[in-house]
């Protein structure tokens, strides 16, 4: 069923200001990749902390990531970071990684943009079974390579909101 932006931006509208969450710490919100207008309208509405693009290292989904990177800016959104989602596939019976959508493409889009590389999670089947079964891969098997990558690239999105809150709180320095 196809939905309207006018019911997206309800459901939006009734997510961010109509629910009693509690006391959290951080409230993430994925969203399709691109520069639609729901991006644009959230930017606009509610006050982000940041944007974490997510992209693969092809070129073509890093057109996306750029495109979506330069919207934040624009509405001045700080950016996070990137994070290379699907970096490499590891074979589960030899461990071999093969590197299917390419090798570094998003870090080297980070480096073109001046943002922060923030880490690459794998193509790995215990990730999808897990994900299926409602199982994160941090909770079935913490110690895995997998799960290592993403409390890694957890560890630096709460460094990186850390460091923006703390510039928030110093505020321009004005000089007489």
């Amino acid at each position: 069923m196809h939905q309207s932006f006018g019911e997206v931006m309800s459901a939006l509208e009734k997510m961010t200001r109509g629910v009693a969450w509690g006391n959290l710490d951080v409230l993430v919100v994925d969203m399709p990749p691109g520069t639609g207008d729901a991006q644009l309208s959230m930017s606009q509405r509610l006050r982000l902390s940041g944007a974490l693009i997510v992209s693969t290292p092809q070129d073509i989904a890093l057109i996306d990531a750029r495109r979506g990177a330069n919207m934040f800016r624009k509405v001045q959104v700080p950016i996070l970071g990137l994070v290379e989602n699907m970096s490499c596939f590891k074979c589960p019976k030899c461990g071999e990684k093969s590197y299917i959508f390419g090798e570094g493409g998003a870090q080297r889009t980070a480096e073109d943009m001046d943002m922060k590389f923030l880490g690459e999670i794998p193509l790995e089947i215990d990730i999808r079974t897990g994900s299926d079964e409602g199982k994160p891969i941090v909770i079935s098997s913490p110690d895995s390579a997998s799960a290592q990558a993403y409390l890694r690239v957890a560890e630096k999105v709460t460094q990186r909101l850390k460091e923006l809150a703390e510039e928030r709180l110093m505020g321009p320095e004005i000089s007489l």
